[in-house]
């Protein structure tokens, strides 16, 4: 069984209860034995797959198979063509260096649901979209990346795992497809 849902912002990816209320997968998912293949962070919001076989989840998550996850990143500011270089080149973050990337900036992308809460807006700041692929997936590593380049993300969303997309999936709805489904990128 494979699960493509679309996590709303604020959303914890795992099932057991948190302290506090905050919603969790199970107030959306109520399938015995599934489980996220990799994660989305409380504040990103997007593609998030499930799954009940261990190996196909090992499958998408692992970095090993190399398999392209593509985020649209609302940033403040304008990004350079400097910038968007140096994410595709692989960004040093201290701690590690990311491998090479796609990046590229992008129009907001058609058909992007409002996020609620709505980010902060500021009259003076202008905001812009770039689309990231990664092959590799680190704690909090797009937010990382922008913000070493001057760009910090102000909104995070989790568009494609290979050539399974979010489209057509609102907020907080899931649906189930062939777990067969091709994962080589195009």
């Amino acid at each position: 069984m494979l699960i493509v849902f679309n996590k709303p912002f604020g959303v914890i990816c795992k099932f057991s209860p948190e302290p506090g209320g905050r919603p969790t997968l199970a107030d959306f998912i109520d399938v015995p034995d599934v489980y996220p293949a990799g994660r989305l962070d409380t504040d990103s919001e997007g593609l998030l797959l499930l799954t009940d076989d261990g190996a196909l989840q090992a499958r998408i998550a692992s970095p090993r198979h190399k398999l392209g996850k593509v985020y649209w990143a609302q940033v403040e500011n304008i990004p350079t063509e400097d910038a968007l270089r140096a994410l595709r080149e692989g960004v040093d973050l201290g701690d590690f260096r990311t491998l090479p990337a796609g990046a590229r900036r992008i129009d907001e992308p058609a058909g992007l649901w409002p996020r609620d809460p709505p980010i902060r807006h500021r009259a003076k700041i202008p905001t812009a979209w770039i689309e990231i692929t990664l092959r590799e997936g680190k704690n909090r590593q797009v937010r990382r990346m922008t913000a070493r380049v001057g760009f910090p993300t102000l909104r995070l969303v989790r568009a494609a795992v290979g050539r399974i997309t979010v489209d057509g999936l609102p907020p907080g709805q899931w649906r189930e497809i062939d777990a067969g489904a091709p994962w080589r990128d195009p």
